[in-house]
């Protein structure tokens, strides 16, 4: 294989290593379940990447056709990790008084979680 594509290789699983460490490390050191859901989304997201970019180049370059299953595993994980976070940190305003109590007012009748505050039916 040429030396060029398996140093781009070799960058890309380092890159994405050190994603995935400083995203387990974010997940596992910060404070608060606000603060930890920025490991797994972010951080670990760009390291799964990065590293399903490294493999779409090595298979490529060694059976020297393109490979489409990476590619769609990289675009579903860069849709779905966004997503799931919302979803986790609107649950999260919805059970937690505390949190809701330290937001700012929105200015609209509804809350950051979008039920109308003093109603009951949240979570």
């Amino acid at each position: 294989m040429n030396p060029v594509i398996e140093a781009v290789v070799a960058a890309l699983i380092l890159v994405g290593a050190f994603f995935l460490l400083v995203g387990a490390l974010g997940l596992a050191r910060l404070p608060n379940m606000m603060s930890r859901l920025h490991g797994p989304t972010k951080a670990t997201t760009l390291g799964i990447g990065s590293l399903l970019i490294a493999s779409i180049v090595y298979f490529t370059a060694t059976r020297g056709s393109f490979s489409v299953h990476e590619l769609l595993i990289t675009l579903f994980l860069f849709l779905t990790a966004p997503v799931s976070a919302q979803m986790l940190a609107k649950a999260h305003l919805l059970r937690s008084r505390e949190e809701q109590s330290r937001l700012p007012a929105t200015g609209r009748p509804a809350d950051w979680a979008t039920l109308a505050k003093g109603t009951d039916d949240a979570l």
